[in-house]
């Protein structure tokens, strides 16, 4: 998983590779000015013999060109951060564009089984986590590397003898770095698996807060919510203590290594085995500055590995997401015109799970014209057969037909403007009221935008907001739900589409106002293909044909009067409505 999440950067890599070309030679050359200094060091010792015998002007130039040394490091070090940073962002806004246009992509069914919380907490927070992590974690080890390796020669140079001691000893800090790394992994991957359900929870919480308040539910969420805030505890406690493990022991090595360097030096000055291996007190000094700038770079590699087993958990998750299959494309399918409203379902079969069985061989016949309800308890597939006309999901088995023509060979795009939908649900953006009116169709007028809304009885309501037609909504309470659904009314008595889907659409507007929308409704499906979800069964009377649904089949079919004469579930259902207690 780890070379796969590596081999996908690589991608986004490539075309930031001039900036990371010249970050690369910015880290050696820091390095290489940065292992060099302890020489200079070790020559300045050197210079001081003894008490009266030191040559002060040889320590002048040395510390003066120390100074320019680390000065330019320091330059280097932020150019390279720079870049890196630079990098860093510019490819989390790329992943997250494509995040973004991946969701327009993605089928419904995949929206509906995701919560929004957590689809938004892996496009903001594991991202963020992936490309950081991941990106500056690897231009850190490669420093490191160099450092390694820099040290290892400059080593060798001085004292092979000694340079190999520390060469012998270093495998100790890697295995015990691995071993930690192994066990961290999954704790991190579990660690932003709960940190996203959290997310999705709190999320629908607060967009459902008013609902909660009203069925007395603040304390059963509070413990939902803090049993998954203590699952994510656990998780990040183990995660984190696992983690904060690699320093410590690998400075423990690192210790003994330093302590092996000084015995093995302290030796080599006293009484070196011959000429060539003797140190001085200046080499033995910049001798053991290597062994730390040796050892340093484990203990900054088994950080980054720590960082890294964040990154690649959450770098799944990303990926994950942009693997997602998308819908099928359209490109190549009938563009749909002058639609009258002909349309045939022929034995459907739909289910949500396969394991769950739901529409179950349905058939309907629909004239230009007609008015069909749809009615039945709920959970029976009134919403779903809604879904499947508009292809929204496609059906299991069977075929659905407009005009004549299987909606999988029609352009979703026609087929959806073909209809005009009302929903229970309102759905207003963070736009002006014109703006949200005009949604379905974007270059009408003010004058046919106000004719709308007096057909939809909105009109006077938005006169009375601060600045009318040009008044930005927004989610602060602003309008009411019976007024946001006047406002979806008036898009369709804008757009006039050849046929309409109602579900529920006066579903919270007051009797007086319903009265008045089903006369502009009754005015505006003649002739127009209408199919109606009802729950209140008083406003389907005038219907052409009735579809009594129950566990996705269709029970009974007929007029209003036709179904009361049958005495069965619909006339139970309507009857129901009107108990006199």
């Amino acid at each position: 998983m780890n070379k796969n999440v590596i081999k996908r950067l690589l991608k986004y890599l490539n075309k930031n590779i001039v900036s990371l070309s010249i970050t690369l030679i910015l880290a050696v050359l820091s390095v290489v000015l940065t292992i060099y200094v302890p020489i200079l060091f070790g020559n300045a010792i050197d210079l001081i013999i003894d008490k009266g015998n030191v040559d002060f002007n040889g320590l002048k130039d040395i510390l003066f060109k120390i100074f320019i040394i680390i000065l330019v490091i320091g330059i280097l070090q932020w150019l390279m951060m720079t870049i890196n940073n630079y990098v860093a962002y510019r490819i989390n806004k790329r992943i997250r564009f494509e995040s973004f246009v991946k969701i327009q992509k993605l089928p419904l069914k995949y929206l509906d089984a995701h919560s929004h919380g957590e689809i938004v907490s892996i496009i903001i927070n594991d991202t963020d986590q992936f490309t950081e992590g991941l990106l500056l974690g690897l231009t850190q080890a490669f420093s490191s590397i160099v450092t390694i390796v820099g040290t290892i020669c400059f080593m060798m140079y001085i004292n092979w003898i000694i340079a190999l001691v520390v060469v012998v000893v270093t495998p100790l800090s890697l295995f015990v770095a691995k071993f930690i790394a192994t066990k961290t992994y999954t704790m991190f991957k579990a660690q932003s698996e709960i940190r996203a359900v959290q997310t999705g929870f709190i999320d629908e919480m607060i967009s459902n807060l008013k609902v909660v308040k009203a069925y007395n539910h603040e304390d059963e969420n509070v413990e939902k919510f803090e049993k998954i805030n203590n699952e994510l505890e656990k998780c990040s406690l183990k995660a984190t203590f696992f983690s904060s493990l690699t320093n410590p022991c690998t400075r423990f090595v690192n210790s003994v290594v330093y302590a092996l360097v000084a015995l093995f030096g302290a030796l080599f000055v006293i009484s070196p085995v011959n000429a060539a291996l003797a140190l001085t007190v200046g080499s033995l000094s910049s001798f053991l500055s290597y062994a730390n700038q040796y050892t340093k770079p484990f203990n900054e590699i088994s950080s980054v590995i720590t960082e890294l087993q964040n990154a690649f958990a959450c770098a799944a998750r990303v990926f994950n997401l942009l693997d997602e299959t998308e819908e099928v494309s359209d490109k190549n399918n009938v563009v749909l015109t002058n639609v009258v409203g002909n349309v045939t379902l022929n034995h459907v079969y739909f289910s949500y799970r396969e394991d769950q069985k739901l529409i179950e061989d349905f058939n309907l016949v629909v004239k230009p014209g007609m008015k069909v309800a749809i009615v039945g308890p709920t959970g029976c597939g009134k919403t779903t057969l809604i879904n499947l006309l508009m292809r929204f999901y496609d059906v299991s088995s069977g075929e659905i037909k407009l005009e004549d023509k299987e909606i999988k060979e029609i352009t979703r795009m026609s087929l959806r403007d073909s209809y005009g939908m009302v929903l229970q649900d309102t759905w207003i953006k963070r736009v002006s009221v014109r703006e949200n009116i005009s949604l379905g169709k974007p270059d009408a007028s003010l004058d046919e935008i106000i004719d709308a809304c007096k057909k939809a009885h909105c009109h006077s309501f938005i006169k009375r907001l601060p600045n009318g037609y040009d008044t930005i909504l927004s989610d602060d309470g602003s309008l009411s739900v019976g007024q946001k659904q006047l406002l979806c009314i008036a898009r369709i008595m804008l757009c006039l589409p050849p046929m309409l889907i109602l579900d529920e659409a006066t579903s919270s507007i007051d009797t007086r106002t319903e009265i008045k929308i089903q006369e502009a409704f009754n005015t505006l499906m003649k002739g127009k293909t209408t199919f109606i979800v009802a729950h209140r069964l008083s406003t389907i009377k005038e219907a052409d044909i009735i579809l009594v649904m129950n566990n996705g089949n269709v029970i009974e079919t007929g007029t209003h009067e036709e179904l009361l004469k049958q005495q069965g579930f619909y006339a139970n259902l309507y009857n129901s409505q009107f108990v006199k207690y």
